[in-house]
């Protein structure tokens, strides 16, 4: 290709609102064209990576055994009732009406789809396990759109359902699509980790997330500095952290005056936080109701979220507001386990479940209680609540954890038989009775792997495309394409290239200085490139890698062999 034949709008102009390299990059690049919030257009380059990285999804997903299908973007409310997540997915899943009033929703995902293919149509054991999966476009309509690629409304995924008929086969399927995702991420050339994670949304009893690591990440990942364990901070357990037990003492109310936080009530009481209970106060959202739940953590940790939405299987969690608190019966500050109102949701860190002898608030202002014994106490609620401090224990192998970020471009499900006893889609097992398929869910985000190869590969002037990924491999420069020598040279070693199997550009033009076309080069990350210039004269041109920036000089004829050695490097 030539680059007076491609369509390549570079810019030096960096959109307002693009605050991560990708986004900047992609733009300035002319990979890809925002036409609306979170909405972007794939131009010529961009379209090539796109391709590369689907290419190589689709590749592997084959070689595994799965089937490639295509489901309409567009899909009938009536599915989603049936599943019962017309109502959990909030206002991310856009509903439209169509002229006729029917109720229509753009997929954010596709197992209601897929369980209504498979329904009926797969009918006896004999015929499982079954895998199909797409490579589609999707729609979730995101609050608030940012990070161009990284969190746009619409974007480009792999989503893959497999169907069995016993938890045994979905695990060997489960474990066959990680080490699956292992070869995807592998083969593009990126930096990743497999963590434990929150099913969200999608459900399910147990999940892997693929982080490509970037400091530019979103997540927060727990990682092990002695083995492999590595977790989103959603789902990140420790080693519980343990001192001496204490001795049951009789409970005492004291008063604490204009005492609220942790560290005023212990400097107060002269006692060590870890002996504390933390009240979390929240608002829990259900479908139909808004309740208020009070979170307990010790008193040096600190509350996960989402580990606590999933105790009390809320759909999201709000902060409670001074006349929430109030008008619950709750004193800020002083929130404790004891006399509490009836109807507020309650639920307990697991580390503090054999405690005899904590600090708490009493329900009273200016007051805390002492020698709190919650194993005196009945029916009490406890879960893991807690969010993993950089610094706390292992639990498999008593190394130090600590905080990474990454970036999601994969996820994998179990999901058991949630959508399939929604959905009433069944099977004939071995001895003639009817079950529900057990369905895994395998998630590649492909879109938004174009973001973050960039994430993870750039510098402060531009792309670093990895070989699998780069739109060309080489980008030939003609210094001066007005001379015919240097053009001629560049367009035999442009052949050359090609003819050796090498996806090669040359930017033969001619308006161009010299300097505007290496910051191209550097700009839109071409992994090598050829530059034609003042060495010709004595049968040689520079080879410059993008990656180092280094140069090095070669006979013209021992361009085409330099190039294959350094791609097999």
């Amino acid at each position: 290709m030539k680059f007076s034949n491609l369509f390549i709008p570079t810019t030096k102009e960096t959109p307002n609102d693009a605050t991560l390299p990708s986004h900047q990059y992609l733009v300035r690049g002319g990979f890809v064209a925002q036409t609306g919030a979170g909405i972007y257009d794939f131009m010529p380059l961009g379209k090539m990576v796109l391709d590369k990285i689907r290419a190589v999804v689709k590749e592997e997903m084959d070689n595994a055994g799965a089937n490639e299908v295509q489901f309409g973007f567009v899909t009938p409310l009536s599915l989603w009732d049936e599943s019962g997540r017309s109502t959990t997915m909030g206002n991310e899943l856009l509903r439209f009406k169509d002229r006729k009033n029917g109720d229509y929703v753009l997929s954010p995902t596709n197992e209601e789809a897929v369980v209504n293919m498979v329904k009926n149509r797969v009918t006896s054991y004999k015929d499982l396990p079954v895998h199909l999966y797409q490579i589609n476009t999707k729609f979730r309509d995101e609050a608030r759109p940012r990070f161009g690629l990284m969190r746009g409304r619409e974007f480009l995924m792999k989503d893959g359902y497999s169907f069995h008929s016993s938890q045994e086969d979905l695990v060997r399927e489960f474990n066959l699509m990680e080490e699956t995702y292992k070869k995807i991420y592998t083969r593009l050339g990126l930096e990743f980790r497999v963590v434990e994670a929150d099913s969200g949304a999608i459900g399910g009893s147990g999940s892997k997330e693929f982080h490509v690591l970037a400091n530019s990440g979103e997540d927060t990942i727990v990682v092990c500095d002695s083995c492999d364990y590595g977790a989103n901070i959603e789902a990140a357990i420790r080693k519980p952290n343990q001192k001496e037990k204490l001795e049951t003492i009789s409970q005492e109310k004291v008063e604490t005056p204009n005492c609220k936080t942790i560290d005023e009530v212990s400097t107060f009481l002269n006692v060590d936080a870890y002996y504390s209970m933390k009240a979390v106060i929240k608002k829990a959202i259900f479908e139909d109701t808004t309740k208020i739940a009070v979170f307990f953590v010790r008193g040096t940790d600190e509350l996960e979220e989402t580990k606590a939405c999933n105790s009390v299987g809320a759909l999201e969690l709000e902060d409670a507001s001074e006349d929430d608190i109030s008008n619950a019966g709750l004193v800020a500050g002083y929130c404790g386990i004891v006399g509490l109102p009836k109807d507020i949701l309650v639920v307990i860190d697991n580390e503090l479940k054999e405690d005899n002898n904590l600090v708490c608030g009493a329900n009273e202002e200016n007051y805390h209680l002492k020698g709190v014994d919650l194993t005196s106490m009945e029916d009490l609620v406890f879960a893991d609540l807690i969010a993993v401090q950089e610094g706390d224990i292992c639990s498999c192998c008593g190394g130090k954890l600590s905080y990474t970020k990454g970036i999601e471009a994969g996820h994998i499900f179990q999901l058991g038989t949630k959508y399939s006893e929604a959905m009433n889609a069944n099977f004939l097992d071995a001895n003639g009775k009817t079950q529900p398929f057990i369905m895994g869910c395998y998630g590649v985000g492909v879109s938004r792997l174009v973001a973050a190869v960039i994430e993870q590969n750039h510098d402060e002037k531009g792309c670093i495309w990895t070989k699998t990924t780069a739109p060309f491999l080489v980008d030939v420069i003609v210094s001066n394409a007005k001379k015919e020598d240097e053009l001629d040279a560049g367009l035999k070693i442009y052949e050359d290239l090609k003819s050796n199997g090498i996806d090669t550009i040359i930017d033969d033009r001619k308006k161009e200085r010299f300097g505007f076309k290496m910051g191209d080069f550097e700009l839109l990350g071409f992994p090598y490139a050829v530059v034609v210039g003042k060495k010709l004269q004595d049968g040689l041109v520079e080879i410059v890698d993008r990656k180092t920036l280094e140069k090095t000089e070669v006979s013209i004829n021992d361009v085409a062999s330099r190039i294959q050695e350094l791609i097999k490097n």
